[in-house]
């Protein structure tokens, strides 16, 4: 098979063979009648780490999420999140289709709230309005560029929302990033909110597997409602063995994935054509310009495409390119010298495969990773 260069998203990442092994050697149970072993010690290890009471093990961030979500709230509730957060635009609205709660997105800067953005927005008690109910933070932020939620705007905001008589969620998907950039601790990130959700699929490397924790009332709803959602499994130890794995192995190296990210935004910053947005990288993800005289988004990832490279086109002319487990320091380098490659060929009205500006081919660049 061809080997791409696939910088998409840190979910393509694949497991490890000492993960896979892991995975083999689970001891498993019963997970809907509480007798997986593995999901046990799985949960038990999410909650140290966070610092919270109990935790569920769940298929995905989206189910974690809207659990978060459905726990705090009733029908005719309402969240208020960050305007470009993951609950709100990429996860079908689930919050409305699985929980009748309303949403009251607030624009930030790159993912970035303001506690004094928040004031004034508790509904009156008025049987005109939905309730107030819950504020969701994510850290890092996707759409952000991966930007990291200061600590003290998010002690802030959630200082405020609890002062308010408001419940707190944190979608922690790659809370592990910041926690590794800024060597705050996992558990003091968490301590700022009633629920946190937390992904085993993305940075950890796991093929499966998010978690919610929170205190043990909370968790028993979220167990409850899960079963629900679909989310009760039978003999997850097989999947959560990766995912404890991952918490067990793979947190510290994400300072790998930060570095390689660092190095391709240099390179995309100093190419014609391309400019990050934001300006700066805090963790894994690279979000870039493409200036209209290079076609649009996907045009210039198609191109990509040909040359072995794959990066994601999220709007009609930016682009999203994550480090990950599966990302070497020598794929970043290859990456670069074919984005130079095809941002000149496009510039300049070169057909693909031709020499660019740069002097590089189509197959002095990719064949080593294609074929």
């Amino acid at each position: 098979m061809p080997r791409w260069l696939d910088f998409r998203s840190d979910t393509i990442t694949r497991p490890t063979p000492a993960m896979r092994q892991a995975m083999a050697n689970a001891e498993v149970g019963d997970d809907v009648f509480g007798e997986d072993p593995t999901v046990l010690a799985l949960e038990a290890r999410t909650a140290e780490l966070l610092g919270k009471e109990a935790a569920v093990y769940v298929p995905s961030g989206t189910m974690s999420n809207q659990l978060g979500v459905r726990v705090h709230c009733q029908p005719g509730d309402e969240m208020i999140c960050e305007a470009s957060c993951h609950i709100l635009n990429y996860e079908q609205a689930g919050y409305a289709q699985l929980s009748a709660v309303a949403a009251r997105p607030i624009a930030g800067r790159y993912g970035v709230l303001d506690v004094e953005q928040l004031t004034g927005l508790i509904r009156p008690a008025d049987d005109h309005y939905p309730r107030s109910r819950v504020v969701c933070l994510e850290n890092t932020h996707n759409r952000g560029g991966g930007r990291i939620l200061p600590l003290d705007k998010v002690a802030a905001i959630c200082g405020w929302a609890h002062g308010q008589g408001l419940a707190t969620h944190l979608d922690g998907a790659r809370l592990f990033n910041a926690v590794v950039a800024t060597g705050t601790p996992a558990h003091e990130w968490a301590s700022h909110f009633d629920t946190v959700s937390v992904c085993f699929s993305k940075g950890l490397g796991a093929p499966v597997g998010s978690a919610l924790a929170g205190p043990k009332d909370l968790i028993r709803k979220a167990r409850r409602a899960r079963k629900l959602l679909g989310g009760g499994m039978r003999q997850a130890g097989v999947i959560a063995a990766g995912a404890l794995y991952g918490l067990n192995h793979h947190i510290e190296r994400l300072a790998e994935d930060h570095v390689n990210a660092r190095e391709l935004a240099k390179a995309i910053s100093a190419i014609d054509g391309l400019a990050l947005d934001p300006p700066d990288v805090d963790t894994n993800i690279v979000i870039f310009l493409v200036s209209p005289k290079l076609g649009t988004a996907a045009e210039f990832c198609a191109r990509l495409k040909e040359a072995g490279v794959l990066m994601l086109p999220i709007a009609a002319q930016q682009v999203r390119a994550l480090a990950h487990l599966d990302v070497s320091r020598e794929d970043v380098k290859a990456a670069v010298e074919v984005l130079r490659r095809v941002a000149g060929e496009l510039a300049y009205g070169a057909k693909p495969g031709g020499n660019g500006p740069t002097g590089a081919t189509s197959t002095s660049v990719s064949s080593a990773y294609r074929g």
